[in-house]
């Protein structure tokens, strides 16, 4: 299964100058920016899913991709031979990490016995993989949300049989992405969520998912796994209206059943479209809320409701984005993950591979920008001045008053402040000199 492709040579850096499609322009690994090589920065990973798993269908049509893997059933051989093929590709692309659902990696299974046993396999091939690859996890989760059992949520389901099967799942992935020596662990809520009020009880499915989590961060403590438990935002699509619409919204969640100390947002670009916000906005709140993790690179259509994950290509929002993850200090234990998809009508095996070069170049252009915007330090020094006030006497006085005083300053002072210019404008234009 690893001639699948063999025509394809490992992706290599080969600079702006290079008429190479097979070849990364600006993504150079080794290059140090910001006192840090490309790669530190990035920590790119692939998915299993959409990449391996996924057969180019949608709702009004049947798969077009030819994958030798997706032929019959999903059965050991065909499971074994995807999760070699994977790992050939994710070489070839020379990434260090790579992302899976259990369903993604395993034969299809029926029971809980059978589940579990497959499973099993899967993860010790996947441990036989990576050491031979030099690859490594950067996040496992468990698929809460494909299964028709599922249809009615996973932890939210208002049938503690499906709760149960659930938790089963959740173990055993946090288990084996602790035994691959996974960066992090990531449920992502697709289900948790409701179709109509009608039939839901919202205080219910809260406290239940609420006590999962909860449920989820003591397993964490108990095996030893120092990773990061994340939790993916989506505001609706499956469901209608899902529990963790955005980082705001998790936030307060989080904040609510005790867990904002031990669990952070993974944040993908396509979600946040969906929930009405830009990419940077949801890694700055995130940000500044204590709980930026990771991050899923896509992009969505904007002509389009719902969720396309297609490969990002757009160095003005990457960059906005970098900027954003520089003042967050980095990623720690996150990265980016591919959570993107070729088109339906781009059925060939190198297309693959042209859909993450160029989301991989997009994502270095936007770091080598937002450095650039950092080190000249105009944005940040524009901003600095628009609140320095705080930092002055009058700001600092502000600080020791309660409410009342703080008025009684406003009238002893006669205060009368005016507007000043935001400098939006002057702003945009410095960022696109630097695009």
């Amino acid at each position: 299964m690893t001639d699948y492709f063999a025509d394809i040579p490992t992706i290599r850096f080969e600079g702006t100058e290079t008429d190479n499609e097979l070849a990364y322009r600006y993504y150079d690994k080794d290059r140090v920016v910001l006192g840090k090589r490309m790669e530190d920065h990035l920590r790119f990973a692939a998915c299993f899913w959409h990449t391996f798993c996924w057969p180019g269908s949608d709702v009004f049509g049947a798969g077009t991709f030819d994958r030798p893997w997706h032929r019959g059933a999903n059965d050991g051989p065909a499971s074994a031979a995807k999760r070699a093929a994977a790992f050939d590709f994710f070489t070839r692309l020379d990434i260090p990490y790579y992302c899976f659902h259990d369903v993604d990696v395993m034969a299809d299974a029926h029971t809980v016995a059978e589940h579990r046993s497959h499973f099993a396999e899967a993860v010790d091939d996947l441990e036989r993989l990576q050491a031979s690859s030099g690859r490594k996890l950067l996040w496992g989760t468990a698929n809460l949300f494909g299964n028709p059992r599922f249809a009615a949520g996973g932890a939210t389901n208002p049938d503690p049989e499906v709760f149960a099967f659930g938790a089963m799942q959740v173990r055993d992935a946090l288990e084996a992405t602790h035994r691959l020596g996974g960066a992090n662990y990531v449920l992502w809520g697709g289900r948790e969520g409701y179709e109509t009020l009608l039939n839901t009880n919202l205080g219910r499915e809260l406290d239940n998912l609420g006590r999962f989590l909860n449920l989820v961060v003591e397993h964490k403590h108990k095996i030893g796994f120092d990773g990061t438990i994340l939790i993916e935002p989506k505001p609706h699509e499956p469901t209608k209206h899902q529990y963790d619409f955005d980082s705001a919204t998790v936030y307060g969640f989080l904040k609510r059943y005790g867990l904002e100390n031990e669990v952070k947002v993974n944040i993908e670009a396509n979600h946040a479209t969906l929930a009405g916000h830009t990419f940077e906005h949801e890694i700055a709140m995130a940000n500044a809320l204590g709980i930026f993790g990771s991050i899923d690179a896509n992009r969505g259509d904007h002509q389009n409701g719902w969720d396309t994950d297609q490969f990002p290509n757009s160095v003005e929002e990457m960059t906005l984005a970098m900027v954003e993850i520089i003042r967050a200090g980095g990623f720690t234990t996150g990265g980016f993950n591919f959570d993107a998809k070729v088109r339906r009508q781009s059925m060939d095996a190198v297309d693959l591979f042209y859909g993450h070069i160029g989301g991989i170049d997009t994502v270095a252009r936007g770091l080598l920008n937002a450095a650039a915007l950092i080190e000249d330090g105009r944005i940040d020094a524009i901003k600095a001045e628009r609140y320095a006030g705080w930092d002055g006497e009058f700001g600092q006085t502000l600080a020791g008053l309660d409410l009342a005083g703080i008025a009684d300053l406003a009238v002893s002072n006669n205060l009368d402040p005016k507007p000043r210019s935001g400098r939006q404008e002057r702003i945009e234009n410095l960022i696109n000199r630097f695009i």
